[in-house]
């Protein structure tokens, strides 16, 4: 699955969140993910976390009431989702929330690694029965195996994608052997959550045999937004999600190096046969310096056997370039 996130990239705006849905509708995702805000439910003017980080917002409390939409605009969102082929996801931050969500519709839930330890949004979204993805980027192990076990008990179809909570990360930070670990230990599907704002840390991650993608889009890289620095534009989108199902496809068809058909009728093309490189009378004994390798096989002594024929005498005149055949010799 490749989910590309617009989060809060739209910026409040209905406009700006469905002509994501349109462009993004093209580039070979399976799913846009969008984060679902309510206030009053789960935040307040106490947050400490980027006061004043915009032109528009006093506070983080009035930036995530700018990002809320009504439960009928969530419903179209959804539709128009579907209408493109792509499956609506999004990351609930409180209780209401998930009720919002479940009344839009919503078949797959994410959860954010900040929420990782919120155990009374845990238990709402697992009683909801739907599948759940699950960021680590700000979870240690044991709280990890938590939230894991968690919906483990509750009979939850549960993943778990490696995250780093850094805006934009850095290469040494990506955390790529996390995939296969968390593999062996939880025997679940796993994946990636990229805020690297760019296509090579998803990329190496499909070549580790990540099953889930995600990362965050947005327009250009000069919009207002938290997430815009770890975002990849749209027109890299499609060059990523290409570069994933090549890399699956690549994985998925092992080479064992036994030769075939094909193989062999190019080696006939493209190996050598012996010539010698001057004019050499009978009666010549052949040493390394009067030999070359010439395209194609087959037209005498194969290149890959020159030892067999050193000091062996010639009984014909060769010109130059001429092939080496057996019968030249003693």
């Amino acid at each position: 699955m490749i989910i590309a996130e617009i989060a809060q990239a739209h910026d409040g705006s209905l406009g700006i969140l469905h002509s994501y849905i349109d462009v993004l509708a093209d580039t070979g995702i399976d799913a846009v993910k969008f984060q679902t805000h309510i206030a009053d439910a789960e935040s307040s003017n106490h947050e400490p976390f980027r006061i004043k980080f915009s032109y528009e917002d006093k506070t983080r409390f009035d930036y995530w009431r700018r990002m809320e939409f009504t439960l009928e605009q969530w419903k179209e969102i959804k539709q128009h989702c579907e209408e493109k082929k792509l499956e609506f996801i999004s990351s609930p931050f409180s209780n209401a929330a998930v009720d919002l969500l479940e009344a839009a519709g919503i078949k797959r839930y994410k959860v954010g690694s900040g929420e990782i330890n919120n155990h009374l949004l845990l238990k709402k979204i697992a009683l909801t029965g739907k599948p759940v993805i699950l960021s680590s980027g700000l979870s240690d192990i044991k709280e990890l195996d938590m939230a894991i076990g968690f919906f483990k008990e509750h009979a939850s179809d549960v993943s778990v994608l490696q995250c780093v909570s850094a805006y934009p990360s850095k290469p040494e930070e990506w955390g790529l052997n996390m995939i296969n670990e968390f593999k062996q230990r939880y025997q679940i599907k796993t994946g990636y959550s990229d805020h690297s704002g760019n296509i090579y840390a998803c990329l190496a991650a499909a070549s580790l045999g990540a099953e889930i993608f995600e990362f965050h889009v947005v327009f250009h890289k000069a919009m207002f937004g938290p997430d815009t620095k770890a975002s990849i534009v749209i027109d890299d989108v499609k060059r990523l999600t290409e570069g994933i199902k090549q890399i699956q496809s690549a994985l998925s068809n092992p080479s064992k190096k036994e030769h075939t058909d094909n193989i062999l009728s190019l080696k006939n093309v493209f190996e050598k046969s012996l010539a010698v490189n001057r004019f050499l009378l009978a009666g010549t004994v052949i040493s390394f310096e009067h030999l070359e390798a010439k395209k194609p096989k087959g037209q005498g002594i194969d290149a890959s056997i020159y030892q067999t024929i050193i000091g062996k005498k010639l009984i014909v005149d060769k010109q130059p370039w001429d092939f080496l055949r057996s019968e030249d010799f003693q």
